[in-house]
């Protein structure tokens, strides 16, 4: 799918987005165990009821049920991984504000060097997850892949390219809260 096809979601996709987030939420209440088959399954159904509602075509419709299947396996791995729930999932991590100081030492350092370093990085980064700008993710931390830039969607959204760089490519940020005792 080339860059514009990414951007032609109708002006429903948000809220279709969010309809299917909490479709698929309260149908996995209804069962004991959570499988990928079981969420596949539900995203789907979620996918399909979107599409008879009429206000977005098939390919809208895959495409926001495709970003919803990606945002919840995330979660479903966060969860695995670490334990916590949904809760620490969408926390953002306090720590993340030192990025500025990152900024700005990259901001001095030879631009060729960066970029080429980056570059290097993406190539050889072959993880499952990266975010492209004009599709839709939920709320949560967002780094740019080229510059380390920070992007906080606050809610279901668009993710546009970076304001620092311009770049198209983010992977998203998950970070523990720090426990009340860590801070004492």
């Amino acid at each position: 799918m080339t860059e514009p096809e990414r951007n032609h979601l109708s002006g429903k996709a948000l809220e279709a987005y969010d309809r299917m987030l909490e479709r698929v939420q309260s149908r996995l209440h209804v069962f004991q165990e959570t499988s990928m088959q079981t969420l596949e399954e539900e995203v789907q159904k979620a996918v399909e009821f979107e599409y008879e509602l009429e206000e977005m075509t098939r390919e809208e419709a895959d495409l926001l049920g495709a970003y919803l299947k990606r945002d919840l396996e995330h979660l479903m791995h966060f969860v695995e991984e670490t334990g916590e729930g949904l809760k620490e999932w969408l926390q953002l991590d306090i720590s993340l504000l030192e990025q500025t100081l990152t900024d700005r030492l990259l901001s001095v350092a030879d631009q060729t060097l960066v970029d080429t370093l980056a570059l290097k990085q993406k190539l050889e980064n072959e993880e499952v997850g990266q975010y492209i700008a004009g599709e839709v993710a939920t709320a949560g931390m967002f780094r740019c892949l080229n510059c380390s830039h920070m992007l906080c969607l606050t809610k279901t959204s668009h993710l546009e390219p970076c304001e620092a760089c311009d770049s198209h490519y983010f992977e998203r940020v998950t970070s523990r809260w720090p426990n009340r005792a860590d801070k004492d």
